[in-house]
């Protein structure tokens, strides 16, 4: 079925169903019904596991408890995630394989009370401005800051030390810290014995990353290395903070797994001040996945394989549940290319314009027999659908709670209507229910949240009530008369045997460069980010008036664009292995020689995500936005003498 690309962004107000080809206004009836006979039609024909379900990392902890509990039970699968996959599901299974839960191990008052902070592959300044100003307070204080990144970002403007690596070569770059630790004496042996295993693995491992040999690899000086390695082993609290830097790339779990080496060798994890956090993009990715928004979990991050935790579930829905891990983000769009998936419910999510090789993406989602996308937006990926929701799902028009990086649940609350006929997410997804069985009907957003605090351990003492009073609450919160610290595994340092926790082994990793190789047709590497005065695909930012805003470009190193010949402004043409774009040039001193950088904020001008590569990671399923192969040519020729 042929479907148009979109021109702009409106805010829907009300429903539309496709008929000869073309999107129409419809009533609730018509569309819920369509809606909900696609999914039925679809659960005969194929099976409950040709069904896929995307939720929204922007709405409601209690949205997406119950977007997940709606895919598990009224459809039968586990066929469920979110903008996890795109961003930090790689942090995800490596603080899980190591520490046993998924989420950041500080609070954002410990980056103020810390000696060293160490941003690796994080612009946080751009992505992340209000976590930074507690960073700045940090620095203020006297916290020394290093930043690892391929661009000399705003935020590596602020930094002691800068140390700007070859893109892909996170690796190398943690192992020769972690020798340098080492070699120095400067490991936490006590910490290391009593907390850990591996340990003479490990450091056999990286023996071969000399400072020298790492600056080969990585083009950081050794002597930068050596900096960062002993301030931070040296220090007596240290922040490790990363983002998509370190989780978009096809071995991004071993990214982060070589990061929590670093924590494990100095004991920098388990006490106040002293941690791991990766900085969540959206204000609910972290509470999505708590809510089970994703294939392999429960609620509270609960393994759908254990028995027992399936069959408290099991109990409490009145619905078996399936013994197995869903399809993520990434397998979906493999299934719906193989026939496999072959309906799709996507709440609040825009994957047309967010997915790597997105060309691709759009041909994927083109082959289902039914789409059914719920939004307040009409995005491209709605525009592709053939029957759309509008959701009262803006974050002044929900009832509900959200969780933001530190794991701190807050409080959100209704403050307008929303527009035209638009409805709450919760009520739409009941209304689906019951046409298909199921009747649900919860009595507002606390209803749904006292249901996930029956069936979550971690957010059991989490009432509404304290929520407000204590202004939020970091899981875990076992019970109502608990606050536990700010930090987590503090367990590690029990000085009780029996009460002492102790790490997974330290991971024994290799090197393995971006998949999109330079040549001759492609010698410029593309790494893509964010920019502070936008918002991920640009639906909730753009045909805003903005001072800061340029639009769309392509950055170049000085000395690429006096070898191109080109000029800020002048357009130029970026070519990968899997598309071309067109794009204004804009000539940014922080970038090094070979390095080019764009967003993905403006795709209707320039779809950057054209050009990214599909290669992902195999533990985590994200694709390696941050490492595409590609040329930059001249639109205009030069003119002769």
């Amino acid at each position: 079925m042929k479907r148009r690309r979109a021109e702009r962004y409106d805010r829907l107000t009300h429903p539309l169903v496709r008929e000869d080809g073309v999107l129409r206004r419809a009533g609730w009836e018509e569309a819920l019904d369509r809606a909900a006979e696609g999914f039925r039609r679809n659960a005969a024909r194929h099976g409950p596991d040709a069904f896929a379900m995307l939720s929204c990392a922007r709405s409601t902890n209690e949205m997406n408890y119950v977007a997940q509990k709606f895919a598990r039970v009224v459809v039968g699968t586990n066929n469920v995630d979110s903008c996890n996959r795109t961003c930090h599901a790689p942090s995800v299974a490596g603080l899980s394989a190591v520490f046993g839960s998924g989420g950041g191990t500080s609070s954002y008052q410990e980056v103020e009370d810390t000696d060293v902070i160490v941003m690796w592959g994080s612009a946080a300044r751009d992505a992340h401005p209000i976590f930074f100003q507690h960073v700045l307070k940090g620095i203020r204080k006297g916290a020394r800051m290093f930043a690892v990144d391929p661009r000399r970002t705003g935020t590596a403007r602020w930094a002691d030390r800068w140390l700007g690596l070859n893109v892909g070569t996170d690796i190398p770059l943690a192992h020769a810290v972690a020798r340098e630790i080492v070699h120095a004496g400067l490991h936490n042996t006590a910490f290391v014995e009593r907390a850990t295993e591996g340990f003479a693995e490990f450091a056999a491992s990286v023996e071969p990353w000399t400072l020298q040999a790492a600056e080969q690899v990585t083009g950081v000086p050794a002597g930068a290395i050596r900096e960062l390695a002993h301030a931070y082993a040296r220090a007596d609290r240290a922040q490790l903070c990363w983002t998509l830097g370190i989780t978009e790339h096809h071995n991004a779990t071993d990214n982060v797994r070589a990061l929590i080496n670093l924590a494990l060798l100095t004991g920098h994890v388990g006490r106040y001040g002293s941690g791991l956090s990766p900085l969540r993009g959206q204000n609910n990715v972290q509470g999505g996945g708590d809510m089970g928004a994703i294939p392999n979990r429960l609620p509270g991050f609960q393994d759908i394989l254990e028995p027992a935790v399936r069959a408290r579930f099991e109990q409490a829905w009145q619905a078996p549940l399936q013994p197995r891990y869903g399809l993520n983000l990434t397998e979906m769009l493999e299934a719906m290319g193989e026939g496999k998936v072959t309906t799709c419910y996507i709440v609040g999510e825009n994957p047309v314009q967010s997915e790597a090789d997105s060309l691709n993406c759009v041909k994927r989602l083109g082959m289902l027999d039914h789409l059914v996308v719920q939004d307040i937006f009409l995005t491209k990926t709605a525009l592709m659908a053939d029957v759309v929701l509008p959701a009262g799902a803006a974050w002044c028009e929900s009832e509900g709670t959200f969780t933001n990086s530190e794991r701190r649940v807050q409080r959100v609350r209704k403050a307008i209507e929303p527009p035209g006929e638009a409805r709450d997410d919760i009520v739409i997804l009941c209304e689906l229910a019951r046409r298909l069985g199921h009747d649900w009907h919860y009595d507002g957003a606390e209803e749904v949240w006292d249901e996930l605090r029956r069936l979550s351990p971690a957010h059991a003492g989490m009432t509404y009530r304290r929520l407000a009073d204590l202004q939020g609450i970091q899981w875990p919160c076992p019970s109502e008369d608990s606050l536990e610290p700010p930090f987590l595994h503090g367990r590690l340092w029990e000085t009780d045997p029996a009460r002492r926790g102790r790490a997974a082994p330290f991971a024994i990793l290799r090197h393995s460069p971006p998949v999109d190789l330079l040549d001759d047709d492609y010698p410029l590497r593309l790494t893509t980010g964010r920019r502070l005065d936008s918002y991920n695909t640009g639906v909730q930012s753009s045909g805003f008036a903005s001072p800061l805003r340029r639009g769309e470009t392509v950055e170049l190193s000085p000395e690429d664009a006096a070898r191109l010949g080109v000029v800020p402004g002048e357009e130029v043409r970026i070519t990968s292995r899997r598309g071309s774009v067109v794009a204004p040039v804009f000539v940014d001193p922080g970038l090094r020689p070979g390095l080019v950088f764009m967003t993905m904020h403006f795709p209707d001008e320039v779809d950057t995500n054209s050009l990214t590569i599909e290669a992902t990671c195999p533990i985590a399923g994200t694709a390696e936005f941050k490492a595409a192969a590609v040329r930059v040519d001249r639109l205009v020729p030069a003119k002769a003498g």
